[in-house]
């Protein structure tokens, strides 16, 4: 769908705008002295227009952010549908994030920026309170698990550059922060009942304070309905606890623990001709899914001096995921067999997970020549183990049942551990009064390991197989002062992207793995310039370039499918956030109010520029060159605003996305079950009130898809259903609350 006219404009106007500012404010400082950046004061940001959008500080939670490019969101000026998760609403602020909305009850949060998949946000490193939270970093990365927004404080983003920090993903950093004990009140308590279309039901109720140096915080959070689409109804339990006490002035002791359980029926996907008919309809409903989580960590905090600080996170996941289903293509029925008046017996999958890990970070303080430059360094270790059990012979029933028949055996039996050790360093180095130059360096070791069978034959059990790399990452950034409020910023990484599990085992007895399979490989460029304009113009405009080797797919070799490294991509762009108050440009009260408008656009071209089968890499029938990266749309583009009286608050937005491919060889017509083809592009707007009243009380209500827009956002091969996958039709909610 192309780009509205009024969008256009409005575009323009910002961008021309933006320039003017600029301009007039570099001119003022030509006539004042810089302030010198001083790195022991923490860096404080204007307030923005309204946004709930800004930027990480330059160190914050012995981490160096310092010329990279990042968003926070700030959850208590968001408003959004937060009791269904909606992501779109949530980082509408957050330029180009590509987000899959297939996911109607907000359980998985799919989200990927510059060309990524967004599969389960696996090309970021997905975090809680600073630790990891997905399946299994190295291995599998999927986050099954997503914490309701109404408990997050703000969202971290961080682009590619985290990889220094934090590893892999080409993605970056993705990191929740939960609400944390209110520190002027011994109790304060929060509760959120929301009521909504198609049996939503909500509930959020936390209770947190300080007394002394003791502070707590804890939620309880359950989500049902019975879904948008028909077989899509799910139930969702959450519940959090935190403690934190201060034993002295330099040491700080917390721990937290997070248990969800959910379970959800997988509506499954529909062929194309199904999807124009009604697409809410669905031909599966004896699927399910399942996911038990739990996470835990322990931080510890010790403050040496005030130029030396140390931190210790150690945490744990223990997981699974269980899926039980009639896996076929949507075009084979699952119907009653007429002569034994039952159904197919369905498959059953279960995996186990238990990861271990902790992280040591310091940050040091230095003179050099008499200027503060500061060092952040850290080590990691890591242990991941997964059992995976999949092809089980289930029940023929309709409920959620995990239960085996016949011979009570999985036909897929798999064990994977990695351990894992890391060592990694940046340091922000000031060249005069504007100039931050930061470096980093990243040591990885992995070992990988598997062992166990692929199916009952003769020939399906696996020989253990064990790898280790030793990876070396490393980069550069930079931050130049333009003004006391705006910067230029730029950033190259390396980054890396291990072969996951799947990718080493065979999906079939005649599929063939090269035992040469390596690590995707590349790196991230950002350049780009940000800043505030008085409390009227908030912008980040940049530019990027993301390059990505050794990316593995299949290719047909002698009769038989071969998994290789198959190429590279790359993908570059412009990503471009403006908030503009027009009001607080002419004065900094109104009794009529304050309305702030904002853009958040991203224009993308992610292409294959390099095919490795040069058996076929001649015949542009079959190559894969200059094709476009598949999920990856040409643009994103968010317009919307916010409007303030007192306790009223209205905001509403527009999301414009292109249409995208969904295989490598960029098939444009959809084959018969739906897996393959293109995806219209699609454009959805929003719309929420919210009042408070009498200090403590809180009303809000909205609608989704004001005009019940017919589209869709990913097909699927496998899970959660083989097909088309639409995203959810117009729906309304409510919520009263009250905060004291």
């Amino acid at each position: 769908m192309n780009l509205r006219p009024q969008s256009l404009l409005f575009l323009i106007s910002s961008s021309f705008f933006l320039i003017l500012m600029s301009a007039r404010s570099a001119h003022a400082q030509e006539k004042d002295s810089m302030k010198v950046v001083n790195l022991n004061e923490i860096k404080v940001q204007p307030h923005a227009p309204n946004g709930g959008i800004e930027r990480m500080p330059d160190i914050h939670d012995h981490a160096i952010y310092a010329g990279k490019k990042s968003e926070v969101v700030l959850m208590e000026k968001v408003n959004a549908d937060l009791s269904t998760n909606n992501t779109r609403q949530v980082f509408a602020k957050v330029p180009g994030l590509s987000v899959w909305e297939n996911d109607g009850s907000g359980i998985q949060v799919g989200v990927a920026t510059r060309g990524l998949s967004p599969n389960r946000s696996w090309e970021f490193n997905v975090r809680q309170n600073g630790h990891d939270i997905c399946s299994e970093i190295f291995g599998y990365p999927e986050s099954y698990y997503s914490p309701p927004m109404e408990a997050i404080e703000k969202i971290e983003v961080v682009r590619g550059s985290a990889s220094l920090q934090y590893g892999p993903q080409f993605g970056g950093l993705l990191n929740y922060e939960i609400k944390k004990g209110n520190p002027d009140k011994e109790v304060s308590v929060e509760s959120y009942q929301t009521a909504g279309s198609y049996g939503l039901f909500n509930t959020y109720n936390s209770i947190g304070g300080t007394s002394n140096n003791f502070s707590y915080f804890g939620f309880f959070h359950h989500r049902s309905a019975d879904g948008w689409r028909e077989n899509s109804a799910y139930n969702i339990y959450t519940g959090y606890f935190s403690a934190e006490y201060k034993f002295s002035e330099k040491l700080n002791v917390g721990v937290d623990y997070t248990r969800m359980s959910y379970k959800s029926q997988q509506a499954g996907g529909l062929t194309d001709m199904q999807f124009r008919e009604d697409h809410r309809q669905s031909f599966r409903e004896r699927n399910w899914f399942s996911t038990p989580w739990n996470v835990a960590s322990l931080n510890i905090e010790y403050k040496f001096s005030p130029k030396l600080r140390i931190q210790v996170k150690a945490f744990t996941t223990i997981a699974e995921r269980n899926s039980v289903g009639y896996t076929k293509a949507i075009t084979l029925a699952d119907s009653l067999n007429p002569l034994t008046s039952e159904y197919s017996p369905r498959q059953v999958d279960m995996d186990s997970y238990r990861n271990y890990g902790a992280e040591l970070r310091l940050v040091k303080r230095y003179l050099i020549s008499g200027r503060e430059n500061t060092l952040a360094a850290g080590v990691r270790i890591y242990k991941g183990n997964t059992d995976r059990k999949q092809l089980g012979t289930g029940t023929t029933g309709k409920d959620f049942d995990l239960s085996l028949t016949g011979t009570g055996n999985f036909g897929r039996s798999l064990e994977f551990s990695t351990d894992n050790a890391a060592v990694f360093a940046e340091n922000i180095f000031l060249v005069g009064t504007r100039l931050k130059l930061i470096p980093g360096l990243r040591l990885d070791y992995i070992m990988n390991s598997m062992e166990g069978y692929i199916n009952t034959s003769l020939t399906g059990s696996l020989v253990p197989d064990e790898r280790k790399r030793l990876l070396i990452l490393y980069g550069l950034g930079s931050e130049f002062a333009v003004s006391s409020s705006t910067e230029l910023y730029a950033n190259y990484s390396l980054a890396y992207r291990p072969v996951t599990f799947s990718e080493l085992t065979p999906s079939a007895t005649s599929e063939v793995i090269d035992p040469n399979l390596k690590d995707a490989s590349g790196y991230n460029v950002d350049f780009g310039y940000r800043g505030i304009l008085g409390e009227y113009f908030n912008f980040d405009i940049g530019v990027f370039y993301l390059l990505y080797e050794n990316r593995i797919g299949s290719i047909t070799q002698n009769g038989n499918l071969f998994r290789t490294n198959i190429g590279t991509s790359e993908s570059k762009g412009i990503e471009s956030y403006v908030e503009f108050n027009p009001v607080k440009m002419i004065s900094p009260e109104c009794r009529f109010g304050n309305i702030s408008l904002f853009a958040s656009n991203a224009f993308i071209e992610a292409k294959y520029i390099k095919w490795n089968n040069p058996s076929i890499s001649s015949d542009p029938v079959k190559s894969i060159e200059n094709k476009d990266v598949e999920n990856a749309p040409r643009y994103i583009h968010r317009f919307g605003f916010n409007y303030n009286l007192k306790g009223l608050t209205i905001s509403a937005q527009v999301s414009n996305v292109s249409s995208v491919y969904t295989d490598a060889a960029n098939t444009e017509t959809p084959n018969a079950s739906g897996t393959t083809g293109k995806i219209d592009s699609y454009q959805v707007m929003d719309a929420s009130a919210a009042f408070t009243f009498l200090k403590h009380y809180h009303i809000k209500a909205g609608v989704n898809n004001i005009q019940n827009e017919k589209y869709a956002t990913r097909r699927a091969g496998g899970y959660p259903g083989p097909g088309l996958l639409p995203g959810n039709g117009r729906t309304f909610f409510l919520t009263a609350g009250i905060r004291f």
